[in-house]
């Protein structure tokens, strides 16, 4: 099935998630070669407070395994190829804005000498779209929750 095929075949609320993700994505990618991981970060955090943010039901749960989904799309057939790091930003922009306490996460999978890092998504101690990964999570002196973060990653 050929792409427009597939985004048609959305319901309604998933198109315009998608098409939301392909715009946030790039921006956030611009927003990070221009002022950086950290201040990225803390500008995407304020612009996504929730009022009352509560923790995840199992519908909501489901919800976002599906936001991260649709996120991963994005990168790969949005306007630009995008990052896990970019996406998983833009994930977790969406969930707290929806009230949600989303946990961005980095991890490293040792091969031999060389390193592939990788960055994801956490709610409730689930890693968001991820069926198959072998990264271990890694952690720095502060949390890489949603309140803080001293790690970087250009993955």
């Amino acid at each position: 099935m050929s792409g427009l095929r597939q985004f048609r075949a959305l319901p309604a609320p998933e198109q315009r998630l998608l098409l939301l993700l392909m715009l946030l994505q790039p921006a956030i990618s611009a927003a990070l070669r221009l002022r950086g991981y950290r201040r990225t970060r803390h500008w995407l955090e304020r612009r996504s407070q929730h009022p009352t943010p509560h923790s995840a039901s199992a519908t909501e749960l489901a919800a976002a395994e599906r936001v991260a989904t649709l996120a991963g799309i994005a990168g790969r057939r949005g306007p630009m190829a995008t990052s896990c790091l970019r996406q998983s930003l833009a994930v977790l922009w969406v969930l707290r804005r929806r009230g949600l306490q989303p946990e961005l996460k980095f991890g490293v999978d040792r091969i031999g000498e060389s390193a592939d890092m990788h960055a994801w998504v956490e709610l409730e101690g689930v890693r968001l779209a991820q069926p198959r990964m072998r990264h271990a999570a890694f952690q720095s002196a502060k949390s890489a929750s949603t309140a803080s973060t001293t790690s970087s990653s250009n993955s």
